[in-house]
């Protein structure tokens, strides 16, 4: 039995090392818990000493734990800077696209593109102390001084703008106003929000941290079995 328990630990312990994510329980329902951390890698490799996660690497183990029998539902941690634009809401779409109970919280930041990734949960959860900083899309390289190249933009920022509107609860009209603020950050244009700003404005659910995350799950995954035994 010890070297059963070793063993699954082993595999835990490699798990989360190697895809970011552990299965969680002791209860009835079995959750797996999946982080979003460091800078989101997209079509670039980040250097070596950059902690990110690899949007190649989380969108498989979404398709897998979509159809996995045996997970009840997923709890999604959040402490990001943000990172390749594509990459990012590529992530937040699929994770908002499953099935299963979904829940995210935002600890110590969820920066930029991290913004749609913490909504894109069925419930969405912010420590106090957590912030989330709003800005519009930035790119790097060569820009050509075209109006494609700026219609291009436009047209990104407003895949993202629809993406928050749609999963949380914050009024498109202060997002953009949010997106926009010239009076706040001394570099840069845009807002940053503390867990209780964030929960006021309507675009993360709950200020919260890990009891009230794996609560919302719970709540979830009843609400769920009790639908099935309706329709059964």
């Amino acid at each position: 039995m010890c070297q059963d328990a070793e063993g699954a630990r082993a595999g835990d312990m490699r798990e989360m090392i190697d895809e970011g994510g552990i299965p969680i329980g002791g209860g009835r329902e079995v959750f797996y818990c999946l982080s979003i951390i460091g800078q989101v890698e997209g079509h670039f490799v980040l250097e070596n000493n950059q902690k990110s996660t690899k949007y190649d690497h989380i969108l498989p183990l979404l398709c897998s734990l979509e159809e996995n029998d045996r997970v009840d539902g997923i709890l999604i941690l959040i402490n990001t800077l943000g990172g390749d634009v594509e990459a990012g809401l590529a992530m937040a779409e699929m994770i908002a696209s499953l099935s299963k109970p979904t829940a995210t919280i935002v600890l110590g930041g969820g920066h930029s593109i991290g913004v749609p990734l913490a909504t894109s949960g069925k419930r969405s959860f912010i420590v106090p102390s957590a912030t989330m900083t709003i800005h519009p899309v930035r790119t790097s390289g060569v820009v050509l001084g075209v109006p494609q190249a700026f219609d291009y933009l436009e047209k990104m920022q407003d895949r993202i703008i629809k993406f928050v509107v749609d999963h949380s609860h914050v009024d498109e009209g202060y997002f953009r106003k949010l997106l926009n603020r010239t009076d706040v950050l001394v570099n840069d244009i845009g807002s940053i929000l503390n867990g209780y700003e964030a929960t006021a404005c309507g675009l993360i659910d709950e200020v919260g941290g890990i009891k009230e995350a794996l609560a919302a799950l719970r709540a979830m995954c009843r609400e769920k079995a009790t639908r099935s035994d309706e329709k059964n």
